[in-house]
């Protein structure tokens, strides 16, 4: 079978180990339990500082890093605002003159489709005079063979 150990758990049993040892070595040591509670109370009290500065610079960092980032992050909303800011004003003046230059085709043809309009509806006025003269002829023709005696229908 194959051993699986978690490099946690052998990390564990080293850290353990080092505490069990040195439990055991200030209990048998030739000092007095005076001098050991001293000699302890001096490296925690170090360690304590050592970790205190730590600690101290770490938050030192942090909080530079943050203000750095904020900072930065200030800059590019402030970059990118005047980019929106730019491109909103250039997309309204390419608006503007799209628009004027409809209007001036709009205005260039709207003469000639007019002209053009009156030209049709003179044409359909006229197709419709025409129309009209012919229905008052085939009316007359129907008329006068109804009035003649003698011609009825066949």
């Amino acid at each position: 079978m194959c051993d699986r150990r978690g490099g946690g758990s052998v990390i564990g049993a080293f850290l353990l180990g080092g505490f069990v040892g040195a439990l055991l070595g200030l209990l048998f040591s030739p000092r007095s339990g005076r001098e050991n509670r001293e000699m302890i109370a001096e490296t925690a009290s170090k360690y304590f500082d050592e970790g205190k500065d730590i600690y101290e610079t770490g938050r030192a960092r942090v909080s530079e890093v943050y203000e750095t980032g904020r900072e930065t992050a200030v800059e590019k909303a402030e970059e990118l605002k005047v980019k929106i800011d730019s491109a909103r004003e250039r997309l309204r003046e390419q608006v503007g003159h799209a628009g004027e230059a409809a209007r001036e085709k709009v205005a260039a043809v709207a003469p000639v489709a007019r002209e053009k309009m009156h030209e049709v509806g003179d044409v359909v006025r006229a197709g419709l005079d025409k129309a009209e003269a012919k229905v008052d002829e085939a009316l007359e023709a129907v008329e006068e063979k109804a009035t003649r005696p003698g011609e009825g229908a066949r």
